[in-house]
């Protein structure tokens, strides 16, 4: 009688597998680095994120030389602590039972993650404007947004053509597209100074797919996970997503957006100077190897003149009647005021408690003298943030 109770109780289980249906908002199908970081963005950028593995476990290849940050650092930082190696600056290397140890359990402690091991799907194919999985163990999986990270087999199943044109790309200020950033420093071809832009990871008529070519790239799967949380977030299509919110969400996260390296996480300043930095206001020093912010180097007029008045009519008044081949804090804080229609007396006070604290600058506040680009960078972020301004998907100003 035991025996045929547990077996009926084995049996309606089995039923209740096999009707199961989940619907994530974001899946994610792939267990190597780019897949990874995009699952564990997507999870912290609040929304219910699944990572099919179809084996059992994580199989992540060695991190390059790239210009590490976000979840790319965390998980290098990680691994520093799993090997008990406490100097940052020491080169080490990892095995792949190392590393699924530490994803696995960064994983397991975030609330809005689903791994699935072990299981393959077996079918894939639209459900409206979403998509439809069907898995060996007899379940399903319905996702809002899907990312898939250069499964060609997927593609084939789903009919989809991949972008040929989904790849990192090297900085150049000649072309605007680099305002649409959402990860950099991928060291390719000698040089971290690479970038990806938010539309990169679109396929022409394919909504709610976000589509990864570099499936060795944690940088770039963290930036897949945010634009694919930001359409099932918001409940709406990847065509539309907003790459300001985007690049807001992944700054915050800690993502290099612009491939600095003079800058360091660690410093006070540098989500600012990310942000300016992308809009080209203040153009970094692009070299062989490297883009540089050069944070001590003195501000001229005419660097800053032009890609000001691109992203503000009323700068374009106040640019010609200024004459100085310079720009001092004072000429600087007078400009923002008058830009951003702000009290310069306020302004002044307010800059005053904030200078070494809140910015942390080594310098005195003397109106006089040259503002280098550290400090122009952080006063435009604040009081007057051409991030803010929105930009056409080619990262032209629309104002």
């Amino acid at each position: 009688m035991k025996k045929l109770s547990l077996i009926l109780v084995l049996t309606a289980f089995l039923t209740q597998v096999k009707a199961q249906t989940l619907k994530p908002d974001v899946l994610v199908i792939g267990n190597g680095n780019a897949a990874v970081a995009a699952g564990l963005q997507s999870a912290i950028s609040g929304v219910k994120t699944t990572i099919l593995l179809q084996a059992g476990g994580f199989d992540i290849s060695p991190i390059s030389a790239d210009l590490s940050s976000g979840i790319e650092a965390t998980f290098l930082k990680k691994i520093r602590e799993a090997k008990q190696i406490k100097d940052s600056t020491q080169s080490f290397t990892f095995n792949k039972q190392t590393a699924n140890e530490v994803l696995t359990t960064w994983a397991e402690s975030l609330k809005n993650l689903t791994i699935i091991k072990n299981v393959l799907w077996v079918k894939a194919d639209r459900s409206g404007k979403n998509w439809s999985f069907k898995l060996n163990d007899g379940r399903s999986i319905r996702p809002k947004v899907l990312i898939n990270p250069a499964d060609s087999k997927l593609n084939d199943a789903l009919k989809i053509t991949a972008n040929a044109n989904s790849n990192w790309t090297k900085l150049d200020y000649n072309n605007t597209i680099y305002r649409t950033s959402v990860a950099a420093g991928k060291l390719m071809n000698g040089t971290v100074g690479n970038i990806f832009s938010m539309y990169q990871f679109f396929i022409p008529a394919q909504e709610n797919l976000v589509w990864i070519n570099d499936t060795q790239s944690m940088l770039l799967g963290q930036a897949a996970g945010a634009t694919a949380a930001y359409a099932a977030f918001f409940k709406t299509q990847t065509s539309l997503s907003n790459v300001k919110t985007i690049q807001g969400e992944l700054v915050n996260y800690k993502l290099a957006i612009v491939p600095y390296t003079d800058i360091k996480q660690a410093d006070t300043n540098w989500k600012a100077i990310q942000m300016v930095g992308l809009t080209g206001v203040i153009k970094g020093e692009i070299g062989n190897n490297a883009v540089q912010f050069l944070p001590n180097q003195l501000v001229s007029t005419a660097e800053v003149k032009q890609p000001i008045k691109d992203f503000y009519y009323k700068a374009q008044i106040w640019f010609d009647d200024y004459k100085n081949p310079q720009m001092t804090i004072g000429a600087t804080i007078d400009m923002i005021c008058y830009v951003g229609n702000k009290s310069i007396e306020s302004t002044k006070k307010e800059l005053e408690k904030k200078w070494k604290t809140t910015y942390q600058f080594k310098t005195d506040l003397d109106p006089n003298r040259e503002i280098n680009r550290r400090e122009f960078a952080v006063l435009l972020q604040d009081y007057m943030p051409p991030f803010n301004v929105n930009i056409d998907q080619l990262g032209k100003v629309v104002r």
